[in-house]
C-alpha cells in the first residue's frame, strides 16, 4: 500500500492545532472535552488490516494501539494510528495533529504530547491513559531518532 500524507487521516493538514485549540476553548467541563475527543476519534479512519501489524502494535497501552509511519519524499514523516478504544483513538488524533508531516529533526517530535498541555487535557487523564500516552510519545521519539 502506497500511503501519502492525506490517505489515512485529516490530522495535521485539514485539522490543525489551531482548529483543535478553537474546538476545546469553549469546553469548560471535562465532559465537554471528552465529547470533543470522541468526535476526533470518529474522524480518524480505521487502519486497514495490513497496517495493524505486530511491528506497529504498541505495548504499554490499556487498549490495543497501532502506530506506524513512513518517510515522505520531502523527508518529513507521515504517521498513522488506530486503537480499539474510542477515547484512546481520539487522543491519537490529537497526537497526529501535532506530529504529522514533521521532519525527523523537528523539536516537535521530541515533545509529541505538548498539544495536550495547550488544550488543557493532560491533567484530566487517568493514570492508565497518561501511561499509554507516554508509551506513544516514546515510540514517536524512537522513530524520529531512527532517522538521525
Amino acid at each position: 500500500m502506497d500511503l501519502t500524507a492525506s490517505d489515512l487521516h485529516p490530522f495535521g493538514s485539514e485539522i490543525s492545532e489551531e482548529t483543535l485549540a478553537r474546538r476545546f476553548a469553549d469546553c469548560r467541563q471535562w465532559e465537554d472535552r471528552l465529547r470533543q475527543v470522541i468526535l476526533l476519534a470518529k474522524a480518524l479512519p480505521a487502519l486497514p488490516p495490513s497496517l495493524k501489524s505486530a511491528e506497529n502494535l504498541l505495548s504499554g497501552c490499556e487498549s490495543r494501539v497501532w502506530l506506524g509511519h513512513r518517510q515522505l519524499a520531502d523527508g518529513s514523516l507521515h504517521f498513522y494510528a488506530d486503537s480499539e478504544g474510542r477515547i484512546v483513538k481520539g487522543l491519537l488524533a490529537i497526537v497526529l495533529t501535532h506530529i504529522e508531516a514533521k521532519k525527523p529533526t523537528d523539536p516537535v517530535l521530541q515533545s509529541p504530547l505538548a498539544l495536550f498541555d495547550r488544550l488543557g487535557l493532560r491533567e484530566e487523564l487517568s493514570v492508565s491513559r497518561a501511561d499509554g500516552l507516554q508509551a506513544i510519545a516514546c515510540r514517536i521519539k524512537a522513530i524520529a531518532a531512527g532517522y538521525g
